[in-house]
C-alpha cells in the first residue's frame, strides 16, 4: 500500500504578493509620515499638512500601481520570450534540446544514463514545461503577475499611508509630528513583524531594521523641512 503524502506549505508560493504588500506599505507609511513631519516642520498649518498628506496618499498609491505594473509587465514579457524562444526551439531541433535537458540533470547529480532517462519522460510527458522549468527557471508559482503585483502595491500603500495621516488628523499642534512619527515606528516595526512571520524570517531583525531606517527618513525629512521653511 502506497504511503499517503503529507501536507505540505511553502512560503514561496506567497513571493509575488507578499512582495508588493510588504513593499506597497513600508512605502505608504514612510512616505506619507515623512510627507507630513517634513512638511509640518516648515510650520505649514495644520490644514497644509493634512492636504500635502492627502494628495500624496492618492498619488503614490497610483504611483506605485502603475510602476509595479511596468515593472512586473516587463518581467511577464520576458518570460513569454523566453518561452516561445523555447517552444521554436523544441520544434526545429528537439534532439538538441533533449541533450540539454540531460546535461542540466546531470550538472544537479544525476549519472547520465538516469539524467538522459529523466529528461526523456519529462519531454515525453511536457517538453515545453521541463524546459520552462529547469532550464529558464520559470515556474507557475514564481510567474510574474502584473495585476497582482499592482494591486498589492496599491492598496497596501493607501493602508499603511493612511495610518500616519489618520494620526496627523488625530494630534493638534507642536505635538503632531512627533504624534506622525512615533505612530510611523511602530507601524513599520509591526509591519516588519508580519512581513518576516509571513515569510518565515526573524521577526525581531525585520522589526528593527525597517523601524530603524524608517526612523532615519522620518528625522532627515523634518530636517529638510525645517531648512526649507527657514529659509522660505
Amino acid at each position: 500500500m502506497p504511503r499517503q503524502l503529507h501536507d505540505e506549505h511553502h512560503r514561496s508560493e506567497r513571493i509575488g504578493w507578499l512582495r508588493a504588500t510588504v513593499l506597497g506599505a513600508n512605502d505608504g507609511i514612510v512616505s506619507i509620515a515623512s510627507l507630513i513631519v517634513g512638511v509640518a516642520a516648515a510650520d505649514a498649518s495644520r490644514s497644509e499638512a493634512l492636504t500635502a498628506g492627502s494628495a500624496g496618499l492618492v498619488a503614490g498609491a497610483l504611483s506605485m500601481a502603475v510602476g509595479e505594473y511596468v515593472s512586473v509587465s516587463s518581467q511577464r514579457d520576458t518570460e513569454l520570450a523566453d518561452i516561445a524562444a523555447e517552444r521554436r526551439e523544441l520544434t526545429t531541433d528537439p534532439a538538441s534540446e533533449l541533450l540539454e535537458l540531460t546535461s542540466i540533470y546531470e550538472r544537479r547529480g544525476l549519472d547520465h544514463a538516469l539524467a538522459a532517462e529523466v529528461a526523456k519522460q519529462l519531454t515525453e510527458h511536457d517538453a515545453l514545461g521541463a524546459h520552462a522549468r529547469d532550464e529558464l527557471g520559470i515556474t507557475a508559482t514564481a510567474a510574474a503577475r502584473p495585476l497582482q503585483a499592482a494591486g498589492s502595491s496599491a492598496a497596501s500603500f493607501l493602508v499603511g499611508g493612511g495610518l500616519p495621516l489618520i494620526a496627523a488628523i488625530a494630534a493638534s499642534g507642536d505635538a503632531r509630528p512627533w504624534v506622525v512619527s512615533i505612530v510611523a515606528v511602530i507601524c513599520l516595526a509591526l509591519l516588519g513583524v508580519m512581513g518576516a512571520r509571513l515569510g518565515g524570517a526573524s521577526k525581531r531583525t525585520a522589526a528593527v531594521r525597517i523601524a530603524v531606517l524608517g526612523a532615519l527618513a522620518l528625522g532627515a525629512s523634518a530636517a529638510i523641512g525645517a531648512a526649507v521653511g527657514t529659509v522660505v
